[in-house]
This record gives structure tokens, C-alpha cells and sequence, in this order.
């Protein structure tokens, strides 16, 4: 008698390959203190541009992560903060750029909106990254602490459109946000002065993520990064559509017993067809300490086998 063919159990996540990585502090010295809330990283020009949540300043960092570099350092600018606004500058959490017009935005979780709960706010700043002003992303939100955690720019006929990833899965918070397989990306374009939600994304329900911290778009490939996960997800979107494939799930690299150590993934850029930047935040007191090793700090990784 044959026995019966037990399912076939799901095939454990590939690793990301880690090629190189450094504390932040190492590279650019005490210039923007000593707790660097990693939150956000774009690659651009050979260098990489970092935000935190908890600095109004840009990171710059060389591309080959080299603590000489003459390019390394901190760039500040002018406040951004609107009126009635209380964090607008306190730090961002992600940032963006439009290629086509040589413009950035950085992104704010969440500010309280007058009887409609909270709203994320972009910021944009000229090629210089001199700010030239800022406006609420018009979607709503109920959690202030579970708002947009990650932004990228995509062109379409000619339209620039902004992706704004919500951090809680179903954009909620608590324990529904908490619950995998609601992945969402909010589409906004420009109207005047605001932007304007036109779709949104729906990444797989298959996906295993409990949060979404960060997402970066190259030549259609789309990345999305989770701290919760530790891992990050690549996919196709499709050039007509608002819509993602199944894509594949990558977990970052584990120590030899398997543990965590990548902890606080909070940022992701690609930085080529096959490599992504990931930017790490600073671990809560009482971190184990290999999530203490990692924090506050950038890393390069390989995608294995991806084309």
C-alpha cells in the first residue's frame, strides 16, 4: 500500500547576502549626534541619502560606505513646519526622487487632521534639497503611530505618481495591522497643492509580513522591506495597472543558530538590478545584543539568484 504524499512543506525564504555594511556614526562622526534613527535611504548619484525619524537634517553617506569619503556628511536645511503642524520637521521616514524633474520628498508618518484622525505629510525640496514646501497626503488614518512608512516616486506617461506604503497591514493598527496579508500601497498624484489619492496597491495576500517599513521601485521590480519580518519581499509591477506578482520573499541574513539579527530594517533602496540598501534603527534598550550590532547602521545586500 502506497502511504499518501504528504503536502509538500513551504520552501524556507532564501537570504539576502550581505556584501558590506557600517555604522552610520563611523562614517559621518558626531556631526548629527549620537542616536541615528535610521528610517529611510535613496540611492542616487554614487552616494546614499539617509533620513531618520528623529533628525530635520539629511545623512549623505558614500556609496562604497567609506568613512573618508569627502562626499560623507550631514546636509541641513531650512524647516519645513507649517502652521498648527507640530512634527513636520521633527524627522522623516522615508525619502523619494523624481528623476525627470530632479525633485525629492521625504515623508512624515502621521499629524493630526481636524476631525479626520491623522494624515502622512510629504515634504519636497529643490535639486539642492533646499525645501520648497510641503502638503498632507489625503488618506486618512486611524492610528498615529501606524501612519506611511515608506515613499517612492514612479513615472507613468508622463504623470509622476507618489507610493506611500502603510506601515499596519489593511493600513490599520493594533492587532488587525499586525495581522499578515493586507499589504497596502496608497497612489497619490499632484492636483495644485495636494495629493491625491488615485489607487492603491495590494501586495500578495500570501505575504507572510506582519509590518511594512520601507519600499523602493527599479525598472518595474518593486521592494518591500518589514522590521517586524526581518525580510524583505521583490515583485513585478506591472507597467499598466496599480497591481504586484506574487514576487519572492527574502529573509535578511540570520546568525548560525538561526536567530534574528537584523532587527530594525527600516529603510530600503535598490541600488542596482540585483543589490538593495538596506538602513537599520537604533535598537530599544535591553535589545539582545546581536540586534544592538546591527542598529543604526547601512547595509548592502545581494539578492541570490534574482533576475
Amino acid at each position: 500500500m502506497t502511504a499518501t504524499k504528504k503536502p509538500a512543506k513551504a520552501k524556507a525564504p532564501s537570504e539576502l547576502r550581505l556584501v558590506k555594511e557600517a555604522k552610520i556614526q563611523d562614517l559621518i562622526g558626531d556631526g548629527a549626534g549620537t542616536r541615528l534613527e535610521a528610517s529611510g535611504v535613496l540611492y542616487h548619484d554614487g552616494a546614499f541619502l539617509i533620513v531618520c525619524d528623529n533628525l530635520p537634517s539629511l545623512i549623505r553617506v558614500s556609496s562604497e560606505l567609506s568613512p573618508k569619503a569627502p562626499e560623507n556628511g550631514v546636509l541641513t536645511h531650512g524647516k519645513t513646519k507649517k502652521k498648527g503642524s507640530t512634527k513636520a520637521n521633527e524627522g522623516y521616514e522615508d525619502i523619494a526622487h523624481d528623476e525627470r524633474r530632479d525633485r525629492y520628498y521625504t515623508l512624515s508618518e502621521a499629524e493630526p487632521v481636524k476631525s479626520k484622525g491623522f494624515r502622512a505629510r510629504v515634504q519636497e525640496y529643490d535639486a539642492k534639497l533646499r525645501p520648497i514646501g510641503s502638503a498632507q497626503l489625503e488618506f486618512d488614518l486611524a492610528d498615529a503611530n501606524k501612519g506611511m512608512e515608506g515613499l517612492e516616486w514612479v513615472e507613468r506617461s508622463g504623470t509622476g505618481y507618489l507610493l506611500a506604503l502603510c506601515e499596519g497591514n489593511r493600513c490599520e493598527g493594533g492587532k488587525k495591522g499586525r495581522t499578515p496579508g493586507g499589504g497596502r500601497i496608497q497612489v497619490f498624484r499632484r492636483g495644485g497643492k495636494r495629493w491625491i489619492r488615485t489607487g492603491t496597491i495590494q501586495l500578495p495576500k500570501s505575504l507572510p509580513f506582519e509590518d511594512y517599513a520601507s519600499v523602493s521601485v527599479r525598472d518595474g521590480r518593486i521592494a518591500v522591506l518589514s522590521q517586524a519580518s526581518s525580510a524583505l519581499w521583490v515583485g513585478r509591477l506591472s507597467t499598466k495597472k496599480w497591481q504586484v506578482d506574487e514576487g519572492t520573499v527574502y529573509r535578511l541574513p540570520t546568525d548560525g543558530k538561526g536567530r534574528t539579527v537584523y532587527g530594525n530594517p527600516e529603510g530600503v533602496s535598490w541600488v542596482s538590478s540585483d543589490y538593495v540598501v538596506v538602513v537599520s534603527d537604533w535598537a530599544k534598550k535591553g535589545a539582545e545584543s546581536q540586534l544592538r550590532e546591527k542598529d543604526q547602521s547601512i547595509h548592502l545586500f545581494l539578492i541570490p539568484n534574482h533576475h
